[in-house]
């Protein structure tokens, strides 16, 4: 037992003397300067997006006093994963390089104030486990009472890591 202890603290030591000089480099992506939140943020070859909303189908028209028209949930996640998609790219990454996904789900309206996690599955399914793209992050959906912008259905945040 004392062994056993003994070399557990060995390798407790041998890790934490590794560690503690290693310089971790953090570069914050800030698409709109006027954001309160960063996009983005490097910390070595680990990118944590900032949470994703959709972007909507149909754009408000203002003089018809028309709302802008974001979709049903499996809508909005397909918005939301061709968005992270585009700006991992800008990264010089890819949807194989996620290796973590939350995912906040609102109650749908026009559900009964249900979660569609089937149309989030529709559209999840469409860039991870496929035949083109295997990868499947670790991922964590939960139902939410609501999210900052009063349309969305979802929001998606994901952790990458550039392969070395």
């Amino acid at each position: 037992m004392k062994l056993r202890n003994w070399i557990a603290s060995l390798s407790l030591t041998a890790v934490c003397a590794l560690t503690m000089g290693a310089q971790v480099t953090v570069k914050h992506l800030q698409a709109n300067a006027a954001s309160p939140i960063a996009t983005g943020v490097w910390a070595g070859d680990t990118l944590y997006l900032s949470g994703q909303l959709a972007s909507p189908t149909n754009a408000a028209e203002v003089a018809k006093g028309a709302p802008a028209v974001y979709g049903d949930t499996q809508t909005q996640a397909l918005s939301v994963f061709t968005k992270i998609q585009g700006l991992l790219k800008e990264q010089g990454l890819d949807m194989k390089d996620v290796v973590k996904m939350t995912v906040f789900l609102a109650g749908d309206p026009a559900k009964g104030g249900k979660l569609d996690f089937a149309g989030l599955q529709a559209s999840y399914t469409k860039f991870f486990g496929t035949a083109e793209q295997p990868n499947k992050p670790a991922r964590s959906a939960m139902q939410v009472a609501a999210l900052a912008a009063p349309w969305a259905l979802l929001e998606v945040e994901v952790i990458a890591v550039r392969s070395k």
